[in-house]
């Protein structure tokens, strides 16, 4: 590392003003960072100084995310041999998933960071550090059969439209990573729903063993609406708890194992990266939600026990890594609380009441990004009125 650092002062003048590449000052300044804590620090006295940078956080995000992906990649290949059936070892199951997991990584990193460095050399800022955990985030959302140019051009969607244009890092409204995955489900529908997208091969029909379904275990809408619906969530079935606790089942790469979620969720609150105001008050609010609904039982998806929803779908994730981002979430204490509970909320009755869309995680926290900066203000403008009767009293 020092060998590096030595490199990296020698040719620095060259990238700075007045240098032969000054214009790559940005992006110069961008690996320099990642790779070594910057030696400058900000001089007025209204900063608060701190060990860890953004770069940092976004790293230890990154390293959260991780249980997710290797499960992820393990999961694709298991559920490909399973549709196939085809008997395979752990690393053919590796191998397959890491094959088909990994370009959509690969090219959600260099569209992404691409259109980052290309904005941050014309505005002659610094490159955000936002799109490391983005361009992560991404991936794991998404089916792995999903086409790589359809990762591309939505990667490139949620940059410029769900960042770019409201100024870049910290001033977007919206999860990026959720605006990619909306703009593929409105924009791509056969390629975000369906039977046949959440298992590899499926679509192509690829020596598919007869009785297979491949759905998930709320996109099959019309087995939810039926008395077998609940026979496969009970013990025993394709989708029971401990299945869908593990993550053993069809889905989005980085979604199915609330496992290896959880064990994300556990590095980012020991470090305190991620706020558990939020994270306790999303699962709070889809566990009551899910629990009236239990005591209805009006159709099939309200039958669905309580703890046994939080497993399914992308709820646990969009608890853990999206409803915490701390750019599109709320950010004063009780409104965590409110902003929290209210996804939790939301994502239950979206997938109970809405038939073409059983999944609601994307559409509750999107809906919650756009109403967080109205709840702070509400809670501030509380504070400030509850003051000013205290001091007038």
């Amino acid at each position: 590392m020092k060998a590096l650092r030595q490199y990296l002062d020698k040719i620095k003048p060259n990238f700075e003003k007045g240098g032969k590449f000054e214009k790559l000052h940005s992006s110069f300044d961008a690996f320099e960072t990642l790779l070594f804590v910057p030696k400058t620090t900000s001089k007025t006295g209204v900063h608060i100084h701190d060990a860890i940078d953004s770069k940092r956080t976004m790293a230890v995000v990154v390293m959260a995310l991780i249980p997710a992906l290797l499960f992820g990649i393990w999961n694709t290949g298991y559920q490909h041999f399973l549709a196939t059936g085809q008997g395979a070892d752990f690393w053919p199951m590796i191998g397959y998933g890491a094959i088909k997991v990994l370009p959509i990584v690969i090219v959600s990193y260099v569209v992404g960071l691409g259109i980052e460095f290309m904005f941050a050399q014309l505005r002659g800022h610094e490159v955000a550090e936002g799109f490391l955990v983005s361009g992560m985030l991404i991936p794991l959302v998404l089916p792995a059969d999903i086409p790589l140019w359809m990762v591309a051009v939505a990667t490139a969607f949620a940059v410029v439209i769900g960042k770019e244009v409201f100024g870049g890092t910290g001033m977007n409204i919206w999860n990026p990573a959720l605006i990619a995955r909306a703009f593929l489900f409105f924009a791509y529908p056969s390629k975000m729903s369906g039977d046949l997208i959440w298992v590899s091969g499926m679509s192509k029909g690829e020596g598919i063993v007869d009785g297979f379904s491949g759905a998930t275990a709320l996109g099959e809408a019309a087995v939810l609406k039926s008395g077998e619906g609940l026979g496969r969530l009970a013990d025993g079935g394709v989708y029971d708890l401990w299945n869908s606790f593990i993550g053993m089942i069809p889905g989005s790469i980085g979604e199915t194992s609330t496992l290896a979620i959880l064990i994300g969720a556990v590095i980012l609150l020991l470090t305190g990266i991620a706020n558990w105001k939020i994270m306790v008050s999303v699962f709070a609010g889809g566990f009551i939600m899910a629990y009236g609904f239990n005591l209805i039982g009006a159709n099939e998806l309200m039958n669905v026990p309580a703890l046994h929803q939080l497993c399914l779908g992308g709820f646990a994730f969009g608890a853990v890594f999206m409803a915490t981002d701390p750019v599109s979430g709320a950010r004063t204490d009780k409104g965590k609380y409110i902003y929290g509970f209210l996804i939790g909320v939301f994502a239950i009755l979206i997938r109970v009441f809405n038939p073409a869309y059983p999944e609601g995680v994307m559409l509750a926290i999107l809906l919650m990004n756009t109403f967080a900066p109205l709840i702070d203000h509400v809670i501030v403008q509380q504070n400030i009125k509850r003051r000013l009767k205290r001091v007038n009293a």
